[in-house]
């Protein structure tokens, strides 16, 4: 089992930068691949950034340029750094540990709001 919970969501102005977090917890020695995944309001859950445990990264084509993923596998914690925000990022910000046959792991979610 694993748990994740994210942190670091709120409301920022266009052009801002928040960083949002995962902490991954459970009975586990290794997750290789975690992702962050949001949905805005009547729209569908969207890949945002993915990652290996070897620091392999893939980025939605929106976000690339802009969001930078990464994570701290001794700590179980993977980050999303978002700069140069956009009204349209606006949205629940998921955190994600794919298991392929089975249902995927998923965090509570935590909002992200840019307006000005």
């Amino acid at each position: 089992q694993v748990q994740l919970v994210e942190s670091g969501g709120g409301l920022v102005q266009p052009g801002g930068s928040l960083r949002l977090s995962c902490t991954a917890s459970g009975s586990f020695s290794s997750i290789p691949v975690m992702g962050w995944y949001r949905q805005a309001p009547g729209k569908k859950r969207e890949l945002v950034a993915r990652i290996t445990s070897t620091g392999f990264t893939n980025y939605a084509d929106s976000v690339k340029g802009r969001f930078t993923i990464s994570r701290d596998n001794a700590k179980k914690i993977m980050y999303l750094e978002m700069n140069s925000l956009k009204p349209e990022d606006t949205a629940v910000y998921y955190c994600n540990v794919p298991r392929g046959n089975l249902n995927d792991y998923w965090g509570q979610g935590t909002q992200v709001t840019v307006s000005s």
